[in-house]
């Protein structure tokens, strides 16, 4: 008796998917470029077990763009067994007639025939041991960036309520110690009887301080472990790496910035290399692209401000630089080839040493 049971083993199936929170957008193609197209609610596995009934014993390869998900859509489509990459959006093909009739439809997919096509790279897709170590890292700027808000808040409040500030606090250097604080709390005298707006921003303030320093804290005991230990002493050797730069390349980078395979690759993740525009005769260079680590790029500059006031070398090369640009160009120049230099401390394995 003739068997009617379809198999697909051994062929590719593309799956292209327009991830949302609730739904996501689904468009398969086989070999042959038979499509389908289908809705369905944000779950791995019912996306699995559709197209096991749909395409059963079928290999299936799929991708989709990197957005507020994250990777958690990516580990649980690879545990089901799919072939999976995620790709920035900027890398997937667009013609104008799909940015002007633009659908979750269209999206999905635009990512299976270019998928099929072979025409999308993944990103490198973060290991889970060090993902809480990487927020860690993050949450820690978060606050950075809470606690400058309310101390704005905080000042603006005194600005409008007409306070002057006395001599011994006149100098930006000498706010927000335990003084100022103090003086916040029992010597300012605003317009109205009540200060309580005044004693929340206080208490906002001090509460954030307190978090920022257990995390750093939490920092500092994890660049003594036996994960990180030798990396961070080989980073911390370059000028201007100090514990918040160090260990936050190090987490954004898995442990592993030698992954690489050489400078330039290692540079351009941190978001370090110039455009260039070129139209006939016209050549213009920019000083970085918008595109790199968002998190550990602009923490190299920094970086790079104290390092020309420690390293002769890198002092003189800012220095020749601001002949022909400003000092904001420069130091861009000067992260290119700090960023260049912890690179070779971590792939030699010997520590920086001031020539």
């Amino acid at each position: 008796m003739q068997s009617n049971k379809i198999s697909f083993k051994g062929q590719n199936i593309y799956v292209g998917i327009d991830v949302h929170l609730k739904t996501w957008h689904v468009t398969t193609l086989t070999e042959s470029g038979c499509k389908y197209s289908f809705a369905q609610h944000a779950d791995a596995k019912e996306l699995f077990d559709r197209l096991n009934k749909k395409f059963p014993e079928a290999h299936y390869k799929s991708a989709y763009e990197t957005g507020f998900c994250g990777f958690s859509v990516h580990y649980a489509l690879t545990e089901l067994g799919f072939e999976n990459i995620v790709v920035n959006p900027a890398d997937i093909p667009t013609t104008g007639k799909e940015k002007a009739m633009k659908t979750d439809a269209v999206d999905s997919e635009k990512i299976a025939w270019s998928l099929k096509r072979g025409e999308l790279t993944g990103i490198y897709v973060k290991d889970k041991r060090y993902m809480d170590d990487t927020n860690l890292m993050r949450l820690r700027q978060r606050f950075i960036r809470d606690l400058s808000r309310q101390k704005n808040r905080t000042k603006h409040l005194l600005y409008t309520q007409g306070v002057v500030y006395p001599e011994r606090f006149s100098k930006k250097g000498t706010h927000w110690s335990r003084n100022f604080m103090k003086w916040l709390r029992e010597d300012v005298e605003l317009l109205s009887e009540e200060k309580r707006t005044l004693m929340l921003l206080c208490n906002q303030v001090e509460h954030i301080r307190k978090d920022i320093l257990t995390i750093t804290r939490e920092i500092r005991r994890l660049s003594t472990t036996d994960k990180y230990k030798e990396n961070f002493s080989l980073l911390s050797s370059v000028p201007g790496f100090g514990l918040i730069t160090s260990m936050s390349v190090l987490t954004e980078l898995d442990n592993d910035p030698i992954r690489f395979p050489n400078e330039r690759k290692f540079v351009a993740i941190l978001g370090l290399i110039p455009t260039c525009h070129d139209s006939g005769e016209k050549k213009s260079n920019g000083v970085k692209t918008f595109r790199g680590n968002k998190q550990i790029g602009p923490l190299i500059v920094e970086a790079s401000w104290v390092a020309i006031h420690r390293d002769y070398q890198l002092g003189c090369y800012y220095t020749n630089c601001c002949q022909s640009m400003n000092p904001q160009k420069a130091i861009v120049k000067v992260a290119r080839k700090l960023a260049c230099k912890a690179y070779a401390v971590m792939k030699t394995k010997k520590a920086y040493v001031q020539s």
